[in-house]
């Protein structure tokens, strides 16, 4: 039974990181010129960019948590001002009070939802 549910929860955060890679591939290739001028100049652009990302990523993750949304369950993934939140929350109207939050988060351009409900004890 456990390993059924590792299997979902493993498959459900492949579909998310998948989705997040197609979707920015998309939106890199429409907007070239502000993608070459967040990258800073010279050697090294990549690991800012995974620095940016990363700290984006905090920055929504402690948003979330001071707006009251339990941050336990979740993932933020951030890539270029696009963030992904994943994972489960215990209460329906955390849902959308996430996505919420995120987008009011200086830095953040889109925000997909894919947080679930997921009843306590479970």
């Amino acid at each position: 039974m456990k390993a059924i549910r590792t299997f979902k929860l493993m498959g459900g955060a492949l579909i998310v990181v998948v989705s997040v890679n197609a979707w920015s591939q998309t939106s890199e290739s429409a907007a070239p010129s502000t993608q070459s001028s967040m990258a800073p100049a010279g050697g090294g652009s990549a690991k800012a960019t995974r620095q940016a990302n990363r700290a984006l990523g905090k920055k929504v993750l402690v948003a979330l948590s001071k707006g009251g949304v339990t941050t336990s369950r979740l993932n933020v993934i951030a890539k270029g001002g696009a963030v992904a939140l994943a994972g489960s929350v215990t209460d329906s109207t955390q849902i959308e009070k996430a996505g919420e939050i995120a987008k009011g988060v200086p830095g953040v351009t889109s925000v997909k939802n894919s947080l679930t409900l997921k009843e306590v004890g479970q």
